[in-house]
């Protein structure tokens, strides 16, 4: 393919993501311009489209899992648009949970290309991620959904999701991350993501501390009622996920681990009560007592039993996380310590006397808050002793495995840790050599090539892959 600058239109799905991501030329450039105006090209898909838009800073995706898992068990077909993905790009448009299919991806980008091409002219070169909503409504439109839940990308005020009012918006937390595009401070940041609520709407949010007073200035300028929710009351929390009390529901076992999980939970609840008050879908309380507990959102502490992968013929526990910047890191690190006692290698399970050390796999963009993130995890007892390989993680943003290491030492001057290049090989070797279970955190990219390397997803085998049909 010579480019569609030059007139060629991607032949199969392979090309299709090549020129979609070809696209990421153009960086991050925050604006709504072009997004509303390649939504116009395609014929406006977003406007007979009702929903919920979330933000927020940790806990998006975990909000759209929840709230889509429900929507599903109520027999509601619902657009997602998860980000980012971790195996195929085709996560990133689903309907009713299930990704988008390879044919159906090649012919979106075949009709969105040209239409960008259009747009340049007035606005400038659309971004790989403005192209992409804009296709999702597009796509949500040509089946039909009943609904859209859709996930934030960067910020709120000028994120290309923000070129569509659902009626219903929602803000999980504020806090740290993508300073240099959303401000300095808690306060600037969710002044950025409190401009998805809009005048009509239905607003949530989970937010607290210094987060909540330009959350509440936007809501109030916008005339719109915010609902403020606390996370969910944890009855129990074990290796598959938690027990929580919902209002109206009781105890409701939830499929996500993680004690932060409750405060997600509380958020995605209150989300089903707006759809259901503006009349967009009606979930009722079996459908939310199933969907929660069915609910589940890969490579966010999720927990794969490996049997016979580990050392000398032993069963391996993987746990994968994309604990991306400081907050993420404090929630592993947490979720981790309360887990550890149920994980391979702890007194009283494969090892007599002292607990097998965790195996660290961990790799991060060079413009993440690095040192943050290492003293988040650092608060853990269960990585007191822990052997940490640093690798590298796809893409030029990439801090090299050797930096990585050398920052970990620097903060942890005793840590035993070990540099692995090649991602895969690091995986491997951690499983393959672990007596006890093995943590795969840091970059999402990361999480996303151990997830592929471990589990093989017919859904997510795209054209070309070993095993795909």
């Amino acid at each position: 393919m010579s480019g569609v600058e030059g007139g060629d239109l991607p032949a199969s799905f392979t090309e299709s993501v090549a020129a979609l991501q070809a696209r990421g030329r153009f960086g991050i450039r925050l604006g709504l311009g072009r997004t509303r105006a390649l939504l116009a090209a395609l014929g406006h898909p977003e406007q007979g489209i009702r929903g919920a838009l979330i933000g927020g800073t940790n806990g998006k995706g975990s909000v759209v899992a929840l709230v889509g898992a429900c929507l599903a068990a109520e027999g509601y077909r619902a657009g997602e648009t998860p980000k980012p993905h971790l195996v195929s790009y085709r996560e990133r448009i689903r309907i009713a949970g299930h990704p988008i299919t390879a044919a159906e991806f090649t012919r979106l980008v075949r009709t969105g290309l040209p239409v960008a091409n259009e747009v340049v002219r007035r606005h400038g070169p659309p971004t790989e991620f403005e192209l992409l909503t804009a296709l999702a409504f597009r796509h949500f439109a040509d089946v039909g959904v009943d609904l859209a839940v859709v996930e934030v990308g960067l910020g709120g005020r000028l994120d290309a999701t923000h070129a569509w009012d659902g009626g219903v918006a929602a803000i999980t937390n504020v806090d740290l991350d993508h300073t240099e595009y959303l401000g300095p401070t808690v306060e600037a940041i969710a002044r950025e993501k409190a401009a998805i609520i809009m005048p009509g709407d239905l607003a949530i949010t989970g937010a607290t501390g210094p987060a909540l007073g330009p959350i509440r200035r936007r809501a109030r300028r916008a005339g719109v009622t915010l609902v403020e929710v606390s996370p969910a009351r944890v009855l129990a929390a074990d290796r598959h996920g938690l027990l929580v009390e919902l209002p109206g529901l009781g105890a409701v076992r939830v499929g996500l681990l993680g004690r932060h999980q409750a405060a997600n939970v509380a958020v995605a609840d209150a989300v089903l009560d707006a759809l259901g008050a503006a009349g967009i879908a009606h979930v009722g309380p079996d459908a939310r007592r199933t969907g929660y507990a069915a609910a589940r959102w890969p490579g966010r502490l999720e927990l794969l039993d490996l049997p016979g992968a580990g050392p000398r013929g032993a069963d391996a526990e993987v746990l994968l996380d994309g604990a991306h910047n400081p907050a993420g890191a404090r929630s592993l690190a947490a979720a981790l310590d309360e887990l550890r006692p149920e994980l391979r290698g702890f007194a009283g399970g494969t090892v007599a006397s002292a607990p097998a050390p965790v195996t660290l796999v961990i790799g991060m963009m060079a413009d993440k808050d690095v040192d943050g993130l290492i003293a988040a995890l650092g608060t853990s007892r269960a990585l007191a002793g822990a052997r940490v390989i640093a690798t590298a993680v796809p893409g030029a943003r990439a801090l090299a495995p050797e930096a990585l290491a050398a920052r970990w030492h620097g903060a942890v001057p005793d840590a035993d840790v070990r540099v692995a290049p090649d991602p895969a090989a690091a995986v491997d070797r951690a499983v393959a050599t672990a007596e006890g279970p093995v943590v795969v955190a840091g970059s999402l990219y990361l999480v996303g090539a151990a997830r592929a390397r471990l589990v093989d997803d017919p859904e997510l085998r795209d054209p070309g892959d070993a095993g795909s049909a």
